[in-house]
């Protein structure tokens, strides 16, 4: 298989049409006539001070009606001064609607958290979002009586990890909480429900997601033995979305490397010549795991389709694994190339694609909105859209710092350094024009 005929670029058309539609949903709901951006940006500033007044409201209705709002808000602007003087209070009271609220509001307190930590960017706020919140979660992640209010838990765990977790083991804590969701630790006579397809795929796209931002080398050894045939087992489900996210978590595995952390046990010997036989063990176990897993995936490429079978979803199926299938047997990972008003965001790697699809998915029709406004986008992904000035003058990425966002290890924790010394740096003179953030790694 050449890579000239089988390498596929994704090009995806976006523009503003999503966000101005967003837009003017929020503006219409605050029902106030206004003139002028200045007036927009007043205005909506007025309305999540209502939203947020809201959420002290008994009703769960009310309550909801305000996330919502606050959602519709957040997708259509930056609110980086409204999360500055309110960050804490928004929190907690989110954090109120997870111990609480229902399923619903649960569900939208759960994606109001995750905007909050990508509107306020890596540093203290965001690391305080973390501290505060894996409990509440863990404890609501125990009910799994609804499937959609798990995914949002699992995708919010997934989100403030990305942008507050300043340390490995943070991350791979937040990865361990989505594992017990379909591997509970209980007790013997204890019975527990089985996960649904939607919690199975939600738990690996997110599990994949935290693993882009910490890379083999830094996990636990004995956290994640057998994962490889976990997710191989998982390929042969009937659920569609399950092969995909757990075809794409094995590529991402593969090329993160250290394999034998997501295969073999162990052993924990001193004898030099029984560490060698375990060696050639493990070498032979990975080897079988691999080619069972490529002749998964050769399968899953050209798979016909059973009656019912949306054309659609098997054409992402098919897509998906013949570019599996090309980077298993060649190396070559799926280059994909989205436009976003007019600018060019290209991905090279797997870890990038799946960054890149998960943050998409998550932010729905602010993903254009932020893709040109958030920063820390911009420095995860190494995109600076040519309209983009930061105080009148324009930001261009570096050589060195392209080559660093092309790494599948520690991208996040990079772009968290790379994001708070900028942070750090306009606070201190405000009259700053420009820094180059690869001057600071």
């Amino acid at each position: 298989m050449g890579r000239k005929s089988s390498q596929r670029k994704n090009v995806v058309m976006l523009d503003n049409d999503d966000t101005d539609s967003v837009s003017s949903s929020s503006t219409s709901r605050s029902e106030m006539i206004v003139s002028g951006a200045e007036d927009v940006q007043v205005d909506k500033e007025t309305l999540l001070d209502q939203c947020v007044d809201a959420l002290y409201e008994k009703r769960g209705s009310t309550r909801e009606k305000a996330l919502a709002s606050i959602i519709e808000t957040f997708n259509s602007d930056i609110q980086h001064e409204f999360v500055e003087k309110k960050f804490a209070t928004l929190l907690q009271q989110c954090l109120n609607s997870i111990k609480r609220g229902s399923s619903k509001e649960i569900t939208l307190a759960s994606h109001v958290l995750g905007l909050l930590a990508l509107t306020a960017g890596p540093g203290d706020k965001a690391h305080e979002m973390l501290e505060e919140s894996v409990s509440p979660i863990t404890e609501a992640l125990k009910s799994r009586s609804d499937a959609s209010k798990i995914s949002s838990l699992l995708e919010c765990l997934a989100i403030i990890t990305f942008v507050g977790g300043e340390e490995p083991e943070e991350t791979e804590k937040s990865m361990q909480l989505m594992w017990q969701v379909i591997h509970p630790k209980i007790g013997p006579n204890v019975a527990t429900a089985k996960p649904s397809p939607p919690m199975i795929t939600a738990m690996v796209s997110a599990w994949s997601f935290l693993l882009t931002t910490v890379g083999g080398l830094a996990l636990n050894p004995k956290s994640w033995q057998g994962s490889i045939s976990y997710f191989s087992t998982l390929l042969d489900k009937d659920d569609r979305a399950i092969r995909i996210a757990a075809g794409e978590a094995l590529a991402l595995i593969f090329e993160v490397g250290s394999l034998e952390k997501f295969s073999v046990e162990d052993k924990g010997s001193s004898d030099s010549s029984t560490d060698e036989a375990n060696k050639s063990k493990d070498i032979l176990h990975i080897q079988g795991l691999r080619a069972k897993v490529l002749n998964q995936v050769r399968s899953l490429s050209v798979e016909a389709g059973g009656k019912g079978s949306a054309k659609k979803d098997l054409n992402s199926q098919r897509n998906t694994f013949r570019d599996i299938l090309e980077f298993l047997e060649e190396g070559y990972t799926p280059e994909s190339s989205m436009k976003i008003g007019g600018d060019s965001l290209t991905t090279t790697t797997w870890c990038q694609l799946i960054q890149l699809n998960f943050l998409k998915h998550f932010l729905g029709g602010g993903f254009v909105k932020h893709m040109q406004e958030n920063e820390f986008l911009h420095t995860v992904f190494g995109f600076t859209p040519k309209k983009k000035m930061l105080s009148g003058i324009e930001h261009r990425i570096s050589g060195t710092e392209k080559r660093m966002y092309k790494s599948p290890n520690s991208v996040a924790n990079k772009a968290r350094t790379q994001f708070r010394n900028k942070q750090r740096m306009l606070s201190q003179d405000k009259n700053v024009g420009y820094y180059t953030a690869g001057n600071d790694i």
